[in-house]
Parts: structure tokens; sequence; C-alpha cells
């Protein structure tokens, strides 16, 4: 069977040094990601993850540099490319909140404590660190799928 690419554009929101993360539950426990979806036909990446932050967290962004790529070669259907820009926040969103599956709320988890946080792909939590102290770290991270052992140095 032939699986197909998508490309997602996820958001990369920084406040009060916390990064904004959804949080989601099932049979392991809770974990986070970062928000963000599918790009849609016609759609440009920006736009996309400034339209996903706003319908998972009721929170407006404005998307600037894109700042990361990561892959998700296997796991899933398809093969994943999540494109990270660098969002300001705004404010709250207007509307209604979409939520993804086994969405359970939103947080704002510590940049300090990144690294040991249960955020996937786990190959984001240190670059994020890097770039939030102002150091060197790559745009591409390369692949993280499922079961993969997780980055927590």
């Amino acid at each position: 069977m032939e699986r197909s690419v998508r490309t997602s554009a996820k958001a990369l929101v920084i406040k009060d040094g916390c990064v904004l993360a959804i949080k989601l539950h099932d049979s392991d426990g809770d974990f986070f990601i970062m928000p963000g979806g599918g790009q849609q036909a016609g759609e440009l990446l920006p736009d996309a993850a400034e339209r996903e932050v706003a319908e998972e967290t009721g929170i407006r962004v404005k998307a600037k540099e894109a700042v990361f790529i990561i892959e998700g070669l296997e796991g899933e259907p398809h093969h994943r490319v999540d494109v990270v820009f660098l969002c300001d926040y705004i404010g709250q969103a207007e509307g209604e909140k979409h939520l993804d599956t086994n969405q359970v709320g939103v947080e704002w988890l510590p940049i300090e404590t990144l690294n040991r946080a249960p955020l996937y792909p786990s190959k984001l939590r240190r670059p994020i660190m890097n770039l939030f102290e102002g150091k060197s770290t790559p745009m591409y991270l390369g692949y993280e799928n499922a079961g993969d052992p997780e980055v927590t140095d």
C-alpha cells in the first residue's frame, strides 16, 4: 500500500518562559504536543499554523519564521512532515474551539524543564530550549517515530 505525505504546520508559541502545548490523554497517560495540524490545499503553511492554534487553543498568534522541521516516517497512516513556526502571542481568538482527538486541555510548559516534559516529538525539546537561550540549533531535526527512545538530554 502506498502511503501519502502529510505536511503539517506546528506553532512554537513562547510566553513568559513557557511553551504553549496541547495536553492529550490516552491509555498510557497524559502527554503534550505542539499546537498545529495539516495544511489544506491552497493554504500557506504560516496561515495553517495560525488557524490550527486558534482552533485547538482559542489563542490568536502571528506566525513568523520556520525554525524546525521534523518528520514521522512510520507509526501513522502517512509520512508526516512537520514545519514548526515561531509565533507571536496575540491574544484570545474568537470562535469555537475544535479539539483534537484525545485532547483534554491546553497548558504552558516551562522551557527550563522542557527536556524532561512529556512533549512529543521529544527531539523538539532541547532545540526549543536552545532557541530560547539564543544557542545555535539545527533546523532539520530528522525523524522520530512512535516507540522511538525519548530524547531527554
